[in-house]
């Protein structure tokens, strides 16, 4: 390895352990001041409003985005351009959450008057408790650091890495505090791989005349002929009644086969495998996945309390989905 290499690894390590350090030097800081401004965000009746100038501004986009991804209604603001006909975007009923290491940001500073004149909510994120911004704000968030990362202690690294820690802490507490769920965030992320390991079974599931049924009494000719025309690989067989007692998949037939060769002679009730596998429609889409993985098999039948069958699940619905 060369000098100049083990100079450049050197370096990154120590980057990166000024920041790890500007991280924990917030721990002990979170006391009553940021469960106050948590308690803002959760009583907001509007929107949360975050804005910042030059790195706390593309700081302050990513906050908005968390807080909008994980059900509160946030966007972001450019100081500068709001006091150039965007001061309309906020209202009496918002939350300003405004970042400024100095707390003395020109533009941020033009925006108090209009703030209080307005009687929106501001949560002030700072290095300086004591700056301006701060004792103008209802809460007053102390993101300060021991130096920044840059060798030259100037181009904001530690300082801009607090701040987005100490917004991700206030996204996610709140987040917790609205009694945000995995499935409210698959509403949210319909398109993302995420949101769709999180849709429900029954989002996924072949229902109504797609579903595969045959009664116990029906002869395995016609058997065929169901499992043939729904292209599932397997039929749910039911009774008089028309609750589930059991399966007959592509997988029964060939073991049927090695046994018997009088396989079209036999009904539905006599080639079954009885007492199958089932799952609720409220179960994750994932989970259902998990569930054939661990018995080893391609699709799984979706049935209420009483044994009606509502849907059947195949891995090729979840292939659809990426999930596989």
């Amino acid at each position: 390895m060369s000098t100049d290499t083990a100079s450049a690894l050197d370096l990154a390590r120590k980057v990166l352990r000024i920041e790890a350090a500007a991280i924990l030097g917030l721990v002990d800081r979170i006391n009553g001041d940021f469960d106050r401004a948590v308690q803002l965000l959760f009583e907001c009746r509007g929107r949360v409003i975050v804005t910042g100038m030059g790195k706390s501004g593309i700081i302050s986009r990513k906050i908005a985005a968390t807080l909008s991804s994980t059900g509160t209604s946030a966007w972001f603001l450019h100081p500068a351009e709001a006091t150039h006909g965007d001061l309309g975007a906020i209202r009496a009923d918002d939350v300003v959450i405004a970042l400024s290491y100095s707390g003395e940001t020109e533009e941020l500073l033009k925006l108090l008057e209009w703030i209080r004149r307005l009687g929106a909510k501001l949560i002030a994120i700072t290095g300086d408790p004591l700056s301006t911004l701060a004792k103008a704000a209802d809460v007053t968030l102390d993101c300060s650091i021991a130096k920044e990362a840059c060798p030259m202690n100037l181009v904001p690294t530690a300082s801009t890495t607090a701040s987005l820690a100490l917004g991700d802490a206030l996204a996610m507490t709140l987040l917790v505090r609205k009694g945000f769920q995995e499935d409210h965030f698959a509403s949210l992320h319909p398109a993302g791989r995420l949101g769709r390991r999180l849709m429900r079974v029954e989002n996924v599931m072949s229902t109504g005349d797609a579903i595969p049924v045959v009664r116990d009494t029906t002869p395995m000719p016609d058997v065929f002929h169901e499992m043939s025309s729904k292209r599932l690989g397997m039929t749910t067989v039911v009774d008089a009644a028309g609750h589930l007692i059991g399966v007959f998949t592509d997988g029964d037939l060939r073991r049927l086969m090695s046994r018997t060769s009088d396989v079209l002679g036999l009904t539905a009730g006599q080639a079954m495998t009885p007492r199958p596998i089932t799952i609720r429609r409220e179960l994750l889409a994932v989970e259902a996945l998990k569930v054939m993985e661990t018995h080893k098999i391609t699709s799984v039948v979706v049935a209420n309390d009483d044994g009606v069958v509502e849907g059947v699940v195949h891995l090729h619905d979840l292939w659809r989905l990426q999930m596989i």
